[in-house]
């Protein structure tokens, strides 16, 4: 097939986003599929096409929430090199912008339209409206949400039951619906891949020890992230457990509040801010455990990462995790601050049992992999251009897994 992704984040600019579709095309790539790239020029305001690439480059403009950049709909220059591509699907990742585009285009050609749903937009409206008509602006992006994803498009994908119940139960969509959780490259952050030399020395480079225990959060430094429980807890924990570090890495508009925040921890917080994400995989192997407060993934692509890694993971009891951390298993769900704490000292206290929970870890993250995903994908394209989607064992390889964890089975090299 020939596809055609739209989105307004692409490499180079990282995030969740742009690397969970940068994994999807190397993907689509290996299993002999052609696939295109419509996106926005994040470095300046001129038209960009890069032949060898397969990429258009858009201009946009700024919009104030992170590095996000705004196109125009109907990019009168990006429109012929488009047909002469002649896709067989247009797949969009984003609603305005660029995805807007996706839809006139796949209606003006005749080409269907898949639609992947990233962003719970209700949790970041703050940071447009900075407090002032929340409850309209929320209003809002609910209809334009339930516009794009449901009057426009094909097919839909959503990462998590949490994304799915969200379109159903409270904006009572009527389209197909496909859940798929977001695959990753997971082999990147074998644990096997890093040499412990390698591991000691990142962390003597940070002035860690090789006895510390570290808290890793990996994230945007945002309000929704509740970056701000972590620090809080970490106040009390490191009073009882010296060895205890919080390492935070990313950077966003409320890190130097954070900073300020934890200005009295000392060593116990250390913010390394933004790191190159080909860098990120080493940086798993020197965390005792992942951790995150947020509860407005639609999935969490990182606690994904950190499995891969060998690392339990102790996150916020929520729909996009409760279908990955399976509790007392390969990681932690927490309910309060208390509970918290608890799960942070049970690991402490019990290098047999965190290293068990690791294993079981990468045995889950396994059910998330590129490979995987990717097949799922393909079968919603087949679908929404109406071939034929070959059958599938009863048991899906993800029922299979779960069952496998729920019995305790290990993963083995």
């Amino acid at each position: 097939m020939r596809i055609g992704i739209f989105t307004d984040t692409y490499p180079p600019y990282i995030n969740g986003v742009s690397t969970s579709i940068e994994m999807l095309r190397t993907s689509l790539e290996k299993k002999g599929h052609e696939v295109f790239i419509v996106t926005v020029n994040a470095d300046n305001m001129s038209y960009k096409y890069e032949n060898e690439n397969k990429i258009i480059r858009i201009p946009g403009i700024p919009i104030g929430i992170f590095d996000y950049r705004l196109t125009g709909i109907y990019p009168l220059r990006a429109i012929e090199k488009i047909r002469k591509w002649n896709l067989d699907i247009i797949h969009s990742h984003t609603e305005f912008g660029v995805g807007t585009f996706a839809r006139i285009i796949a209606k003006q050609f005749d080409i269907p339209l898949i639609h992947t749903y990233h962003t719970m937009y209700e949790d970041y409206v703050h940071y447009i409206t900075k407090g002032y008509f929340n409850k309209s602006s929320k209003k809002i992006v609910q209809y334009l949400t339930k516009f794009y994803c449901d009057k426009t498009v094909t097919e839909l994908i959503v990462p998590t039951k949490k994304a799915y119940d969200l379109f159903k139960q409270k904006y009572h969509v009527e389209r197909n619906i496909h859940i798929i959780p977001t695959g990753i490259e997971v082999e990147k952050f074998y644990k096997e891949k890093f040499s412990k030399e390698k591991v000691e020395n990142l962390k003597k480079k940070l002035g860690l020890s090789p006895t510390d225990f570290i808290i890793l959060f990996v994230g945007r430094m945002g309000k929704e992230k509740s970056v701000d429980f972590l620090i809080d807890a970490q106040k009390e924990i490191s009073k009882k457990y010296k060895e205890a570090r919080l390492v935070l890495i990313g950077d966003g508009p409320y890190l130097e509040t954070f900073k300020k925040q934890a200005a009295k921890l000392e060593k116990n917080v250390i913010f390394l801010g933004k790191i190159p994400w080909e860098e990120i995989p080493i940086y798993y192997q020197m965390a005792s455990v992942f951790v995150t407060a947020s509860k407005t993934e639609t999935q969490g692509l990182t606690i994904i990462e950190a499995m891969a890694a060998s690392i339990p993971v102790i996150a916020i009891e929520d729909e996009s995790f409760s279908s990955i951390i399976i509790d007392d298993l390969n990681g932690f769900l927490f309910k309060g601050k208390k509970h918290y704490k608890k799960c942070i000292e049970t690991l402490i206290l019990n290098k047999e049992k965190r290293e068990k929970m690791g294993d079981q870890a990468r045995t889950s993250a396994e059910g998330h992999s590129s490979k995987y995903f990717a097949e799922k994908v393909i079968d919603v394209y087949r679908k929404a251009i109406g071939e034929e989607v070959p059958m599938k064992n009863k048991t899906s390889f993800l029922s299979s897994l779960k069952r496998q964890i729920r019995k305790g089975i290990p993963w083995k090299k």
